[in-house]
Formats: structure tokens, sequence, C-alpha cells
């Protein structure tokens, strides 16, 4: 029998800290699936769904030093990272309840009728129940009261977390927060269930009564899940943050105007979190030369006084080890200094450099892919064809970056059709600045060519609420019958558009 207890893992040691409960089976997985579809009555509620978003933000502020100590020792992320994680996640929280409490997000539209055209009126529903598979890097804020359960709960769907392992009794113990506060303003504590257990993970996307899924973690495990979801009887959304490169540009001019600053700047983002950030540059094209030398040697200089660090998990320190050794080994790739193991338990950090001439031959391709962990690969190129050349293999990214000079900042020809170029393999496109920390605003955009997301929505952000939402038109609905959202005399006072384009009320 295959032991199905979920343990708490202390990551520093690799030794078991306490049992924190069993892997759900087939019945308990129904159980808690049929249990938050049943509090959709009860969510639907705009004022109460605020409400419950600003309790939830309450409780987990109020309890923020167990909650911070609980998060570090599963995963060695420290303290003021778990505290400031703790306060982007609550942060989070109350901007949905703005953004619920604003209603912008049902798009609703009213086209009165008009000689033969019909009158027809549209808004956004919820769509049902949302399974939410928490990421190993974020035990906050992508996790069970992260982003996804923040934007599903806004817009009025029951939430199913799956439980990463990484962090079992952080999930709980943030669990208990979010239901005392939905108690507290009168919703059933079930609106946010939790499960163990790959099998779990697989059975909730599979669940008849799961109409959408979000994601973030690991092509394979991504993919794994997403294949799932569209093979189900009745497929259904599956939004999943996979993997990502978050390639970096420094153009010739840049380089020579502030290499060093560079090269420390490149060394902070990449080792941030132990270069455990989705939107860790993973490749960066530098100059050929002695400016593209000058930031090597400040990025070595600056990872040489970067500390050890532990990973989130040992099977994680491996799969780094293993790619670190697979890139170390191929043809033309020199390491400066080199990343790999630091006793039995942490990882150094480091980077490797290559030509950009040894790439064309079609080989390299683990250069290409990203190695989740303290490690960069820096392509040294002689002219601009060699930059286009390298990104035209680089995959879809959540972020692109370009490093440039003062005098770029005008405007060149080389400068822009580099930044053409850049939207077509990523989400975000970040000048003169670094990928990591990813800004909580309504203009954010966190996600995509696949892989680093399987469809085209942000996980991160106010429209990250669009996901969990489907829209509805009513035709030659008599007022009496039509919701109160699309009533002539706005008894809500939502914003919406009448008539046209241009004429707007609420």
């Amino acid at each position: 029998m295959p032991d199905l207890t979920v343990w708490s893992v202390d990551p520093r040691t690799d030794s078991r800290r306490t049992q924190v409960g069993t892997e759900a089976d087939a019945a308990q997985v129904d159980r808690v699936v049929r249990a938050a579809h049943a509090t959709r009555d009860a969510l639907a509620d705009r004022d109460r769904r605020a409400r419950f978003l600003r309790a939830a933000a309450d409780v987990l502020d109020a309890d923020i030093d167990r909650l911070a100590a609980e998060g570090d020792a599963e995963t060695a992320l420290g303290l003021p990272r778990m505290r400031s994680e703790i306060g982007r996640t609550t942060g989070q929280l109350r901007a949905f309840a703005e953004v619920v409490e604003a209603g912008g997000y049902l798009g609703i539209i009213i086209d009165h009728a008009d000689g033969a055209k019909p009158d027809l009126r549209r808004y956004q529903v919820p769509l049902g129940v949302v399974a939410v598979y928490s990421a190993s890097n974020f035990p906050f804020a992508f996790s069970v009261a992260g982003g996804d359960t923040a934007s599903a709960l806004a817009a009025g769907c029951p939430v199913v977390v799956k439980a990463h392992p990484d962090h079992p009794a952080t999930s709980e113990l943030t669990l208990s927060a979010l239901r005392g506060a939905a108690t507290e303003v009168g919703l059933p504590p079930e609106v946010v269930g939790l499960v163990h257990g790959f099998e779990a993970g697989v059975r909730l996307v599979q669940h008849p009564l799961v109409t959408a899924a979000g994601f973030t973690g690991s092509v394979r495990g991504g993919r794994a899940l997403h294949d799932a979801a569209a093979a189900r009887p009745t497929p259904i959304p599956f939004h999943g943050e996979l993997g990502s490169l978050n390639p970096v540009v420094v153009t010739a001019a840049a380089a020579a105007e502030r290499a060093e600053a560079i090269g420390a700047g490149l060394a902070g983002s990449m080792t941030l979190g132990v270069g455990q950030f989705c939107v860790k540059p993973g490749l960066v094209l530098a100059p050929s030369g002695p400016h593209g030398d000058r930031l090597v040697g400040a990025l070595t200089g600056a990872l040489d006084t970067v500390e050890p660090g532990v990973l989130l998990d040992h099977r994680i320190r491996d799969n780094f080890l293993r790619g670190v050794t697979e890139r170390a080994e191929l043809k033309g790739v020199e390491a400066a200094p080199a990343p790999g193991a630091a006793g039995e338990h942490a990882v150094r950090g480091g980077a490797f450099t290559i030509a950009a001439s040894e790439l064309a031959d079609g080989e390299h391709e683990p250069l290409f892919e990203e190695c989740f962990g303290p490690v960069t690969v820096v392509v040294r190129y002689d002219t601009d064809e060699e930059i286009l050349a390298t990104l035209d293999r680089v995959p879809g990214s959540l972020t692109a970056t370009v490093h440039i000079s003062a005098n770029e900042r005008t405007g060149t020809e080389s400068t822009a059709r580099l930044l053409a170029r850049l939207p077509e393999i990523a989400g975000r496109i970040v000048i003169d600045d670094w990928p990591t920390g990813v800004a909580v605003t309504a203009a954010q955009h966190h996600g995509g060519p696949y892989p680093a997301s399987t469809s085209t929505s942000t996980s991160v952000g106010a429209t990250a609420i669009e996901r969990w939402l489907r829209p509805v038109a009513y035709q030659n609905t008599p007022e009496r019958l039509l919701p109160l959202e699309l009533r002539d005399d706005n008894p809500l006072g939502l914003p919406r558009r009448v008539g046209g384009p241009k004429k707007m009320d609420g």
C-alpha cells in the first residue's frame, strides 16, 4: 500500500516536521467539490463577496507572524520574504474587493431595439466551481489565498484548492483563516475547499462540477492537467502558467554606458528567491568585446558574493543539479562562476556563457529551456542579426527585457525593430529594469505565449477575474424578467454601455 500521509518537510534539513493529514481519495474530492458547489447562491451577493475578501485580508494580516513562520519553515524562503508575500496576498484580496464593488468586470452592454434590430442586453456570469493548483514558490500569493483564489471568489465562483506538497501546513493554516472570514460575513465556510495529493489533483480537474482551473507550476505537470481538462466529456478552460525563459537583451550601447550596473542587477534578479521566481531572467544576450566583458565580470563578481541558498525541496534541488550539469557539458559553454551543490542541502548560483555563433548549428536546446534555480545563460553576440536569430529560438515567455542607452531611449531604428519583435514571444516587455517583481495593478499582464501560459489571460492584476466569467445575452426580454444588472433603471448603479459604443451611464 502506498503511503498517503501528508507531511510538512523542512527543506533546510530534508526532515519531516509534522503530519498534516492524508491525501484525498475520490470520495473526499467529490465531497469537497460538491460542498463548494452548494455555496454558489450564497456567493452571488456582490456586497457580501466584497466584505468576505476584505475580511479574509484582515484575518491574514492579524496572524502574519504565525503564517510567516510556518511558510518559512516549509520553504526556506526567509521571514522577510514571507511577510512581504503575505502583504501582497492581502493587497490582492482587497483590490479584488474594490473590483467587485465597482462592477465594471460585469461588462454590461445594453442595445435597445432599433427598427429590425432586437433589444439585446449582455453581461458576464460566474462559471461555477474553480480548481486552483498552488505554486511551490509562492506559498501565499499563488496558493490557497492567492491571486487565482481571490479573482475566482471575486467573480462569484467557489474554489477548491489543490495544496502544494511543499507547504501543506501553511495551506491548512491559510484555509482556516479564509473559512473563519467566510463565517464572519455569513458565508458557508465550504466556499473554499482544500485537497492534498497528486491523484486528488487529477480527480479535481476531472470532476464534472468543476468548471475551470488555474495552475502555476512546471510544464510537465501543467500540461498533464491541461490535457486532462481538455479530455473531459465536457472540456473546461485551463489557465496554466507553466515555464518561462524570460530573455534579456543588453544593447551594445547600454553595455558601453553602464556594464557594471547591468551585471550587478542581473546577479540580483537571477538569484532573488534562490532563482525560484517564474520571471527569473534565464537567457541574456550581451555584446561581445570589452564592454560585454565588463558586464560578465560584474555578474561574476556579484555572484561570488551571494551566499548559497536552499531550494524549495530536494526534488527541485536534484532537478537543478541535473540541469546545470547538462548545460555545462554542451559544446562551447563556459561557467562563470559554476552553479552547483553547496553541501547536502544548499546550492550556489552561477552563470554559463556561450558565443551566439556556437548556436548556429541548431543544437544547445537545453539552453532554451527554463532551469528552475539560481542560474542564467549569457549569449555573447556580434550583430543585431545574431540577437534576432537567438530570440527566434526562445519559446513563449512571461517577460522579455531590454536594456538600452540614454540615446536609444529617444528612438533608433535597431531598437524599434527589436521592440517590435518582443511581443511575439512575451506577455510583458520590460525596459531598463528587471522582470522579477510583478506589480499587482489593473494594467498588469502575467502570461504569454505557450509554454508561459495555456491561455491569453493574466493571472495577476484586476483583469484576472475575466478567466472565471462567461457572457450571457438577453434578447427581447421583458423588463421585470431581466436580471437587476440589465434593467433600464440601473437599480444597482453599475457602469454599463447603452445604445452604442460611445454612450455610457452608471
